[in-house]
């Protein structure tokens, strides 16, 4: 892993180290929370990493102010634009609004309502489009960054948003030194690659690990026939990991920089939310708490070992989560 499994072009730790200066002052230097109930239940020794505490909610806001700091003048007047069922149209609109950025966000019409309500509330124009009859929110974003001359902002596959997010791992590592495993939440894998780049730099011979939905397992899947996978609008509560496929520069970030993605069931999500809401006060949102389910559902053994994990955010809409814990 590190250098030697990093294609030409992508963006490495120097990467990280520079975003990580543009973040300073801005980003939340996140809190690493423990628990003994935890490691008494798990037998590992653990750290979880509190993005869930991060502005705007979630570890998103990392790559978005990173990726909006780096535009021109020029681009900054044009605007940007961005498709995201939540966090990252979030990021996004807070991003721009601390950076005077115009900005359009696509967002699918069944996205939780407080991730919605919270984008307008950062200034942002929100444009609605329904996944359910097969709209194309890339296609709908292109389209109205071409009318606007605004930029396209992704998601997940752009690398100052790569970058960006790494710095979340760059942080644990620094505040708790060196780790066996880190646990990672994974959708388009952005987050995962970022973290990945930072561990394998920072802890050498560490194991990183991604955690996907099972219902949304095409990262797995991909890593595991090293082909790249595709799944279809999957059904899950964990509605930040719903991306269909990695992308063009993830792909091969996390072929290089991954040792294995697990996967952990809807059922299985609600308990690791319980245990964090409960137990540790922690408000988890479900795609948040995937890492946390993985370990205490047993999805992988990790007894003895010093393991980080990242909880992504906390953005949950408090009337679904009473349904869920219901």
């Amino acid at each position: 892993m590190g250098d030697a499994g990093h294609p030409a072009g992508l963006p490495r730790y120097a990467d990280i180290e520079a975003a990580s200066e543009r973040l300073e002052g801005v980003a939340h230097r996140t809190p690493v929370a423990t628990s003994r109930e935890f490691n008494s239940r798990t037998g590992c020794e653990a750290y979880f990493k509190c993005e869930n505490l991060q502005r705007m909610g979630a570890f998103k806001f990392r790559g978005a102010y990173n990726a909006l700091s780096k535009l021109d003048a020029a681009a900054r007047r044009g605007g940007v634009v961005a498709f995201s069922s939540g966090n990252h149209a979030q990021a996004v609109a807070l991003a721009g609004q601390l950076l005077d950025i115009p900005r359009t966000i696509v967002m699918p019409a069944d996205a939780p309502a407080v991730k919605v309500a919270a984008t307008r509330g950062y200034g942002a124009e929100v444009v609605l489009y329904d996944r359910a009859r097969g709209e194309d929110r890339h296609q709908i974003a292109k389209r109205i960054s071409e009318e606007k001359g605004a930029t396209l902002v992704p998601p997940f596959d752009h690398p100052d948003i790569i970058a960006g997010q790494g710095t979340a791992a760059k942080e644990l590592f620094e505040d708790v030194g060196a780790l066996d495993y880190l646990f990672v939440p994974t959708g388009g894998a952005g987050l995962l690659s970022g973290c990945a780049i930072a561990a394998n730099h920072l802890s050498p011979g560490i194991r990183v690990v991604g955690v996907e939905p099972e219902a949304g397992d095409d990262a797995a899947r991909s890593l595991r026939t090293r082909t790249l996978q595709r799944v279809e609008n999957p059904q899950t509560i964990a509605d930040g990991a719903r991306t269909e496929q990695l992308g063009a520069i993830t792909f091969p970030l996390v072929l290089g920089q991954v040792h294995d993605i697990v996967t952990v069931s809807d059922a299985q999500l609600v308990e690791a939310m319980r245990f964090l809401w409960e137990r540790m006060k922690l408000v988890v949102e479900p795609t948040g708490a995937l890492a946390t389910a993985a370990i205490l559902s047993g999805a992988t053994g990790v007894r003895n070992a010093r393991v980080g994990i990242i909880l992504s955010g906390g953005n949950v809409d408090l009337k679904a989560a009473a349904a869920l814990f219901a």
